[in-house]
């Protein structure tokens, strides 16, 4: 039996990548071992020029793996020591790591064992300021969570190279403790919405004026999307109807592209009868051109252009009303206003028979990456702070898991296929 497979006590694989961060890995290790966990560490090429590998063999007081075929005996080295870990953590993760590993690429042994893991993965990432911040990076890490990556961090203060900003990593007690709160959390989290299936829309909508003009609105997908990947955290089968956005697809969800409200309704009716909760996230068009061209309408000598607008499908209100018939659904709206957040989402939430609507402001809430909003249902209005969108998706999901168990006495799955 391989090695790594012989301690019974919980087990990390800590990865190490070049950044001048690396020595902080050793204080990680230490904390861990201290704690009665077993590390296996992972270096790459660069890293062993930051930091020796006998450090931490002797901190671990396990081998440390640097090559794509350390010490195995089957060549399958770099699949095996995942197998068994509670989690692989990367820290520090340098922004070329976080490039290669978005991209899927297994050509070094730390690669190429995240590419292969079955257990949670966390990245620590340590850079440049202006590394961390740009758009690359940004778009690798997006990826990254979309794959269901945890990233930890940075933190932000003075960097080694002299300039302040973002992209300092994380202190190692601060990587500890996040671990071991999300290993626990995610325990309990996966089974929320275990056997359920769940079906959202995200984004925005675009209603055509003519073949290249349109109507549309400022909704990025994010709020949308990061809810998708939470509920699939917590065992849900997700299905995504999401509008024009360019944002990857969360990983093990289903996902329809649309693009006009009359194509997201279609998408929801088709989808419904098998849904167990609905989740109207996106921004749908209130109205559309009632009469779009069939050619580009071309500019006149006129200053003004009329447009005749038609109101488009109301998808809550209609899931409302067959609901009406032969209730199966939990159903959740979400509401963007720019005054009078509270009153108005209530309003909604009692004119379209929503058990739950999740309200916000607009001007706070699009494009960005945190919210902050209220949750409104018979019991009133209950109001979280503002927090990262990625985390505020998991507390939306552990509301709406906790509110849709009693509607279900005798097990939601065999009413949900009724």
């Amino acid at each position: 039996m391989a090695d790594h497979m012989k301690t019974s006590q919980p087990r990390i694989v800590l990865g190490i990548t070049g950044s001048i961060a690396a020595y902080k890995a050793a204080e990680l290790t230490r904390l861990w071992v201290k704690a009665g966990i077993t590390v296996d560490v992972v270096m790459t090429e660069a890293a062993c020029r930051f930091i020796a590998p006998l450090t931490l063999q002797a901190l671990s007081g396990r081998p440390v793996w640097t090559a794509m075929w350390d010490g195995s005996q089957d060549g399958m080295q770099h699949i095996a020591l995942s197998r068994g870990a509670q989690a692989i953590v990367v820290a520090p993760a340098s922004a070329d790591f976080l490039a290669r590993t978005a991209q899927g690429r297994a050509d070094e042994a730390l690669s190429a064992l995240c590419l292969a893991r079955e257990c949670p993965m966390f990245v620590a990432p340590a850079m440049n300021v202006q590394m961390w911040t740009h758009p690359a990076t940004q778009r690798n890490v997006a990826r990254l969570r979309a794959d269901g990556v945890k990233v930890l961090g940075p933190d932000s203060g003075e960097l080694a190279c002299g300039e302040i900003g973002e992209g300092r990593m994380l202190s190692p007690e601060a990587i500890a403790a996040a671990v071991s709160a999300h290993l626990a959390d995610d325990a309990a989290f996966g089974t929320l919405l275990a056997g359920r299936r769940v079906l959202l829309t995200a984004g925005p909508t675009f209603e055509a004026i003519d073949p290249v003009r349109g109507l549309t609105n400022r909704s990025s997908g994010k709020m949308g999307f990061a809810l998708a990947q939470a509920a699939a955290q917590a065992g849900a089968e997700v299905t995504l109807i999401a509008g024009p956005v360019a944002l990857p697809t969360p990983s093990g969800v289903t996902r329809v592209d649309v693009i006009s409200a009359q194509d997201m309704a279609d998408a929801v009716f088709a989808h419904i009868d098998r849904a167990d909760i609905f989740i109207g996230v996106a921004a749908v068009a209130d109205y559309a051109p009632a009469a779009p061209a069939a050619q580009k309408i071309k500019k006149e000598t006129s200053d003004t252009l009329t447009l005749t607008l038609r109101p488009t499908v109301d998808i809550l209100a209609e899931l409302a009303k067959r609901d009406e018939r032969a209730p199966k659904v939990f159903r959740v709206g979400f509401a963007a206003e720019t005054q009078d957040i509270a009153a108005l989402g209530e309003a909604k939430r009692r004119r379209k028979h929503l058990p739950l609507l999740i309200a916000n402001r607009a001007q706070d809430a699009i494009n960005a990456d945190d919210n902050e909003v209220i949750l409104l249902d018979d019991d009133g209005a209950h109001p979280l702070p503002r927090m990262d969108k990625t985390l505020l998706a998991r507390r939306l999901v552990e509301e709406i898991a906790r509110r849709f168990v009693p509607l279900s006495p005798c097990g939601r799955g065999a009413r949900g296929e009724g």
